[in-house]
């Protein structure tokens, strides 16, 4: 399957901008052949919301989201705000070509302030969508930085594990070393999608990247440019790595 991700600046708290630039790239993605198009971490509505985040999440316009998947007979991982129970999460939402809300992830590990002063933590530590012969996890951010995420997904099964973030100076580091070695020791495809730009006082450092299960890195964007990376995911080279290096296998699980 081949995916596409979306780094981009967001415009904060102005939904239809971002609807716009979300339905111009979902029509460019699907005229490459992709499948999927992964957006950043919260960007349909800016990350930085403070006051209006309550407001922005009950605003959140997911039948709009589901209308341009329908139009352009693609999927889409879209990061956004989630109203439930009185609170807001921060959360990605997968929807399918048909325009089918098939699966959500809120975020688990809270980052700061800023999502500890807008966002209750999600619980749900793995969230596996099958979608086209894979099974896809979904991750946000700060989540990826700690090793046991990634590896619940891949002993569950996961064949790509899909994180849109919001990553800033001077954490550059994550891009272009932790993410091809989370895809390394798991032996899965990790596909990181970062924003660009400034928002408050966030210098957000672009760099998005698909890692391999070999921990080859198969594309990275630029530190400022909004631009699609693409790429093909294939189930064979999971089981590849998984031979070449069977850490899930050789796993002392019964020790932890």
């Amino acid at each position: 399957m081949k995916i596409a991700l979306l780094q981009a600046q967001s415009h904060p708290f102005d939904y239809a901008a971002n609807l716009k630039k979300l339905n111009q790239y979902a029509q460019q993605a699907k005229a490459e052949s992709a499948a999927l198009l992964v957006t950043p971490e919260m960007f349909l509505s800016g990350y930085v919301l403070n006051q209006q985040t309550q407001d922005m999440a009950k605003q959140f316009p997911l039948d709009q989201v589901q209308q341009i998947a329908r139009q352009h007979k693609i999927a889409l991982v879209v990061g956004g705000p989630r109203w439930v129970d009185d609170t807001v999460m921060n959360s990605a939402y997968f929807i399918d070509e048909q325009g089918k809300l098939l699966n959500h992830y809120d975020k688990t590990h809270m980052f700061g302030d800023v999502d500890r002063s807008q966002f209750v933590a999600g619980d749900r530590a793995v969230v596996i969508t099958e979608y086209q012969n894979l099974k896809i996890a979904m991750l946000i951010c700060y989540d990826v930085e700690f090793p046991e995420t990634v590896r619940a997904a891949a002993l569950a099964g996961a064949d790509l594990v899909l994180v849109p973030t919001a990553q800033m100076q001077p954490y550059s580091f994550v891009n272009t070393s932790l993410i091809p070695t989370r895809a390394w020791e798991n032996q899965v495809y990790v596909a990181y999608v970062n924003q660009i730009g400034i928002e408050a006082d966030f210098h957000y450092v672009g760099l998005s990247s698909i890692a391999s299960p070999l921990g080859k890195v198969l594309a990275l964007a630029s530190i400022h440019e909004e631009q699609l990376l693409f790429a093909d995911v294939l189930p064979e080279l999971v089981e590849q790595a998984q031979q070449l290096n069977p850490y899930l296998k050789d796993l002392r699980r019964d020790l932890f």
